[in-house]
């Protein structure tokens, strides 16, 4: 099976960024990480890319002179790699219109709720606050909206009682940590089909 190649965005810590390092490590997940780019020089995603011998890249938004170039720079960037997927994990800027349409549907992130619910920023606190008895995580295709493109995968994360907001947290993460993996093994097979809004994983 030939490597599937990604470029992963990050803004922050990277512990997604992690756990598909550790699977390709570990469980041959059959994925080449081509490149790392944040928005954030001090993104200790960066660090663990350099770690792990990872080329990285810091495209910093006060170098450009609107958004639209910033999003012109980040699409050359990215061509650049030859990327077969991007992923976004924890990356905060919203990409632009021209961005996504240039790489289609091959743009996924990560979102710490089962959308649609809780959609955009502190998504686990939303959930937390509104006291739902399950919540999780989704992996999606990347749209023009926030956080409203069609949805790949799902794993829910039951809230129990005794949970405080930091503690369930760290379980939709760890629930984050399982499910990236999986999604990118999916796609590397080529059992991930879409088809208007609807994904089908196939059984093959």
């Amino acid at each position: 099976m030939a490597m599937m190649q990604v470029v992963v965005l990050a803004s922050g810590k990277g512990s997604n960024l992690q756990a598909i390092i550790d699977a390709i490590a570990v469980e041959g997940l059959p994925v080449k990480i081509v490149g790392i780019i944040s928005d954030n020089k001090s993104a200790y995603a960066l660090q663990r890319g350099i770690k792990h011998s990872i080329p990285v890249y810091f495209l910093n938004p006060q170098d450009a002179s609107s958004r639209t170039e910033y999003d012109q720079q980040l699409i050359e960037l990215c061509q650049s790699l030859k990327p077969d997927y991007i992923c976004l994990a924890g990356y905060m800027r919203l990409l632009g219109r021209n961005f996504v349409e240039r790489f289609g549907n091959r743009i996924i992130n990560i979102h710490p709720s089962l959308l649609p619910a809780f959609p955009g920023l502190n998504a686990q606190e939303q959930a937390y606050s509104y006291g739902v008895k399950v919540t999780g995580c989704t992996i999606h295709f990347v749209d023009q909206g926030m956080d409203t493109g069609p949805i790949i995968a799902q794993e829910s994360v039951t809230v129990s009682d005794e949970d405080t907001l930091e503690r369930l947290s760290q379980r939709i993460l760890e629930a984050e940590h399982r499910l990236y993996p999986k999604v990118l093994r999916l796609l590397a097979e080529n059992k991930v089909q879409l088809q208007g809004r609807k994904v089908t994983i196939s059984c093959k």
